[in-house]
């Protein structure tokens, strides 16, 4: 890397780490926000809910658009709203306030992080130096998911909830005054028409699916409130390929959606989002519920977790160029379920807190392995023109598996009768979905007999 290309790097991956930490920057935080601001206990789930919602189910459409109208204009305004949203969020005098400021920061993250991606991705050329910048976004973002945890609750305890959101406020002008400066605009020459019917058929599918996963965690999964969203989610989804096939400019090509590297790509990295963050849900009700440790307390036992995915991404590159990107999906995935099934034996007692610090860190280690070559797998063998769409496809699995994996988890815990009983067969299934999807990587991204990696990667 040349000089001008670290700098981008450290921008955008500066950027990245801010979002990651504000998905979770939160959660410790959740009953002060309440008891400060009025929040029912029903409510209190809306906080992080409307996030979500708003960063998955609009992170396709906004990568489509950084496409067509610039990736950087798209980043930087995404920034802009992200600072103005936290600032609105850390000053709120009440819900309603607080419930806006929530959803802008949602909709800013699902611009800046596809727009963020493509910037990166079109800034290196596809090979080592694209796999070892994804390599470090992967190992900032995965850390900025476990600081945000870790950060709420020392800001909550030192200071004040608010400072959750004022953390943003000064990261977000430092990148709005020294992006424009070093990261060049990208768009295509010829800006074709944004596909509307496709647009509002994946964003609304998006939408139900995530609204009907999150409320599966609070309803269960026979409520109509959950059945009724997942099934439009089913149906709309379903629908969208259609959609795109008698499209003239879709948002997602047909022979996009046909690729063998996106599709199974992007289902590695599902379940490596999805078992991974709902590994962490297991481990504090462990660690919170059944050990007695306080929320504090119970944040600083991932800084293991969040050590062992800063290695994981600094080694992910190297593994990749060795090696691919696709034995580094199936052997991160083993190390992540070989590391994950002797939780199962965690039980009541603190004598076995050594074994979930050290389980956790190599987990941590072969799930980055596997996210970084989820992130090379699903953006390979597509030209610059449609590397926001890639990301943006990428985002979206992100977004959805991290809100995929709690609420399945949730529901394997409660068919037990106890809680270390529920959380221990909940750790057996979340391992064996990893094996599974190692099994699929290692069947379905092989390469046919006499084909080099680049006829593959096309």
């Amino acid at each position: 890397m040349d000089g001008r290309m670290r700098l981008v790097l450290v921008v955008l991956l500066v950027a990245q780490f801010m979002l990651a930490v504000d998905f979770s920057i939160l959660n410790v935080a959740l009953p002060v926000i309440g008891q400060g601001l009025g929040f029912s206990l029903g409510g209190l789930q809306w906080i992080a809910t409307s996030f979500a919602l708003a960063a998955a189910g609009f992170t396709l459409l906004f990568g489509r658009i950084a496409d067509l109208v610039g990736r950087r204009r798209i980043f930087l305004g995404g920034m802009a709203v992200l600072g103005a949203a936290s600032l609105a969020g850390g000053l709120a005098t009440g819900p309603e306030v607080l419930m806006a400021a929530r959803v802008a920061q949602g909709l800013a993250t699902a611009a800046v992080t596809p727009a963020g991606l493509s910037l990166l991705t079109s800034a290196f050329p596809e090979g080592p130096l694209r796999d070892r910048a994804l390599g470090l976004n992967g190992a900032l973002m995965s850390a900025g998911f476990t600081t945000g945890a870790v950060l709420g609750g020392v800001l909550t305890d030192l200071l004040s909830w608010r400072w959750a959101f004022f953390v943003n406020v000064p990261v977000a002008l430092a990148v709005l005054l020294v992006a424009p400066a070093v990261i060049k605009e990208s768009r295509p020459a010829e800006r074709p028409r944004l596909d509307v019917p496709g647009a509002v058929t994946v964003t609304g599918g998006l939408l139900a699916l995530v609204y009907g996963l999150t409320a599966a965690g609070e309803h269960g999964w026979s409520h109509p409130a959950v059945l009724v969203p997942l099934a439009a989610a089913a149906a709309l989804l379903a629908v969208f390929p259609l959609v795109e096939r008698r499209s003239a400019a879709p948002l997602v090509p047909v022979r996009v959606l046909r690729r063998r590297t996106v599709v199974w790509g992007n289902l590695a990295g599902l379940v490596a989002f999805a078992t991974e963050t709902s590994l962490v849900f297991l481990m504090t009700l462990h660690l919170q519920d059944v050990l007695g440790f306080s929320p504090l307390a119970a944040g600083l036992s991932f800084g293991v977790l969040g050590a062992g995915t800063v290695l994981g991404g600094l080694l992910a590159p190297r593994f990749i160029g060795r090696f691919s990107a696709r034995t580094a999906l199936v052997a991160g995935g083993l190390l992540q379920a070989a590391a994950t099934l002797p939780l199962v034996a965690l039980g009541d007692e603190r004598s076995m807190y050594g074994l979930l610090l050290a389980a956790t860190f190599a987990g941590g280690v072969g799930n980055m392995l596997a996210i970084v070559g989820f992130m090379v797998t699903a953006t390979s063998g597509l030209p610059d023109a449609e590397q926001g769409m890639a990301t943006g496809i990428a985002t979206m699995t992100q977004q959805v598996g991290i809100t995929l994996g709690t609420p399945v988890m949730s529901a394997v815990v409660v068919t037990a009768a106890t809680l270390p009983g529920g959380i221990a067969r909940a750790v057996a299934v979340n391992a064996a979905v990893v094996v599974a999807a190692a099994a699929a990587s290692a069947l379905f991204l092989r390469r046919p007999r006499g084909r080099t990696r680049r006829q593959d990667a096309r």
